[in-house]
């Protein structure tokens, strides 16, 4: 008898539960202004989801795409056949595409101080370097294999630098920070992340933005958690890159969902945050913003999964 008045009223605490979690309203920031035109891509290239973006030392912008493939799981088995890395010159000029037949789900891109590439797939669960200009010459991690040991990895998203060591951001599955030298011997793990969807480095921090728990976990560079900073909305952060002096650049979902726009951030060296403004395409669903690389000149890049689109813009001044 107590099971079946249990069962009948199921469906009524259901209702008063999802009551109690209603959608958060919708925090309500200027809209920022992209450069219009840019990139140009021609009419014979394929542009597909827009993973990540990173930029190397002559300030050409490289871009990680999924070239007509789209996140669905289980994972597809069969590679794209298409470049998935297009370079395109500061003024938008595509001027280099390469990655075709390579990668099965790609994520992350990040170029290292000698101009390396440093791709991640989370099909794979690799981590690749190139050379400049695309020819393989590393791969860390078992091909298609998912653990946590020195090894493997679990979806690994992002890579960032630190002197002569790589921060793998690891990953989706994975809770982690896997450090390695740049031959690919690992050295060390740390951190307990749901999600590390992101990892950058300055002078005196290591940034990691924990997507799920919706946070930046900030650590010395001796690995020390010194700071957690929580989203005033409760978004979820996808990228993150340091502006300089201690300050940082962010880009959330909005809303606390994760599929929902393009929120940037500017956080000071306090944790305050400076400014915040949208980027996003209006309408819900429609922009995921995904990733952000700076260039020389200080332009931004971000990456918009669903709206397939990279886009440039400039750091409005502090007010």
């Amino acid at each position: 008898m107590r099971l079946m008045v249990r069962l009948r009223l199921a469906p009524a605490l259901l209702l008063g539960l999802a009551a109690c979690q209603a959608v958060p309203p919708r925090e309500e920031v200027p809209k920022g202004t992209v450069d219009a035109g840019w990139p140009t891509i021609p009419a014979d290239a394929k542009f597909g989801e827009v993973s990540a973006v990173d930029v190397d030392s002559a300030g050409n912008i490289f871009v990680l795409h999924r070239a007509g493939r789209v996140w669905e799981e289980p994972f597809p088995t069969d590679p794209i056949a298409d470049p998935t890395v297009f370079v395109f010159s500061p003024e938008g000029e595509l001027i280099d595409r390469w990655g075709a037949g390579q990668f099965i789900m790609p994520h992350g891109i990040s170029i290292d101080a000698e101009d390396k590439v440093w791709i991640t797939d989370v099909a794979h669960e690799q981590v690749f370097r190139f050379s400049h200009d695309g020819q393989q010459e590393l791969a860390i991690g078992e091909r298609g294999v998912t653990r946590q040991d020195a090894s493997h990895f679990g979806r690994p998203a992002d890579v960032a630098f630190l002197g002569d060591r790589v921060l793998v951001a690891d990953g989706y599955v994975n809770t982690r920070v896997a450090e390695f030298d740049r031959e690919g011997h690992f050295i060390r793990d740390w951190g307990d992340f749901n999600v590390a969807h992101a990892i950058a480095v300055d002078e005196n921090r290591i940034y990691v933005a924990d997507r799920e728990n919706g946070r930046i976990q900030i650590y010395s560079l001796d690995r020390e958690l010194v700071e957690s900073r929580v989203s005033p909305a409760g978004n979820h952060t996808y990228s993150l890159k340091p502006l300089g002096n201690g300050r940082l650049l962010a880009v959330e979902g909005r809303d606390g969902a994760d599929l929902n726009g393009a929120i940037v951030r500017i956080y000071a060296v306090d944790g305050s945050i400076e400014r915040s403004f949208d980027v996003g395409l209006p309408g819900n669903g429609v922009s995921l913003g995904h990733d952000l690389a700076i260039g020389p000149d200080g332009k931004v890049y971000l990456t918009d999964v669903p709206g397939r689109r990279v886009v440039r813009f400039s750091i409005p001044p502090t007010r």
